[in-house]
């Protein structure tokens, strides 16, 4: 049976409200403006996956202290900027079923607050001495940035290899989750091979995670249907990567066609998803998030028993059997 998050989090919950209050007090500003969207923010954060990541992270390895806090500040700070940077470069009117901050704000007022995040993180690192941090988080972003230029480059031929596609979702997805067990570790550790087997373990849940994801396009989730919006924006998903290489070539070239050139008309996203659900393309997708959970957990076990490192192994399960 896999638990609720609020289970999950139960070892590490006087940990995350304090971080929710340090997180908030770290968003502040005196320009009035810019204090009402960082409150819009605060307000509509997520289910903070990633700080419970670096703070079963940093438990496994030893004691929560400042600097813990400080990477989870660090790389939630960075995370919001980049999905802030996203939505305008893929002018997204919605982020979480609320309206984006470009929808409410525009473009320019949203570049200049993930701008202003960013900068933030930098400073919090600068302050505190946290120089280790700052190195592991903006290895992440450099990674994603490059993920997402990747997976752009491709869009436009769309022939997109099973290799290419983990090159681009270790970088765009899996860096940060493999940033916030590094930092997480390297908050409460000196040892560099705990700190690399950490960043390896989350690198490997990063890439679950957006298998994952791919799989919820195609109704492997609440919505029970298949969504097709990976399709609407030509990306190249596992399972359709997969079910491509299964096919003739003459089936492959019509379905690439028309993720490239019809991608918006409802009867032929329909097709698609289809073809891919008649496919292996699915049940491939699901083994392969379940390998790269299971190296995860290899990971996991070569390190002591603790509770952290239990809930660490349920937030595991949660991220890969999650309906949403």
């Amino acid at each position: 049976m896999i638990k609720s998050l609020s289970n999950i989090q139960a070892p590490i919950d006087a940990e995350i409200k304090e971080f929710h209050l340090r997180f908030k007090e770290a968003m502040k500003s005196d320009v009035p403006l810019l204090d009402t969207v960082t409150n819009f923010i605060v307000r509509r954060k997520g289910k903070q996956m990633r700080p419970m990541f670096i703070f079963l992270s940093a438990k496994i390895c030893g004691e929560v202290n400042d600097l813990t806090y400080h990477a989870a500040s660090l790389v939630e700070l960075l995370h919001t900027a980049t999905l802030i940077h996203d939505d305008v470069v893929d002018d997204s009117m919605q982020r979480r079923g609320f309206f984006s901050l470009n929808a409410l704000w525009g473009n320019k007022i949203s570049v200049l607050v993930g701008d202003y995040l960013l900068s933030k993180g930098l400073l919090l690192s600068i302050e505190n001495n946290a120089i280790n941090l700052l190195k592991i988080t903006s290895n992440a972003v450099q990674e994603m940035s490059e993920g997402e230029l990747l997976q752009i480059e491709k869009a436009r031929r769309l022939d997109i290899k099973e290799e290419v596609y983990f090159q681009i979702i270790r970088k765009k997805t899996a860096s940060l989750i493999a940033s916030a067990c590094a930092s997480g570790a390297a908050s409460t550790t000196s040892d560099e091979a705990i700190i690399q087997k950490m960043r390896d373990f989350g690198e490997k849940i990063g890439i679950a995670f957006q298998i994952r994801d791919d799989l919820f396009d195609f109704g492997d989730g609440d919505a029970g249907k298949p969504q097709g919006n990976d399709i609407q924006e030509k990306k190249m998903t596992l399972p359709l990567i997969h079910a491509l290489n299964m096919t003739t070539k003459e089936q492959r070239n019509y379905i690439i066609n028309i993720v490239k050139n019809e991608n918006t008309n409802p009867k032929k996203i329909r097709e698609v998803t289809d073809f891919v659900l008649a496919s292996p393309g699915i049940e491939y997708a699901r083994q392969m998030m379940y390998k790269y959970r299971s190296e995860a957990f290899e990971i996991l076990r070569t390190l002591p028993y603790s509770e952290a490192r239990e809930s660490l192994e349920d937030l595991v399960n949660y991220v890969t059997e999650r309906k949403k």
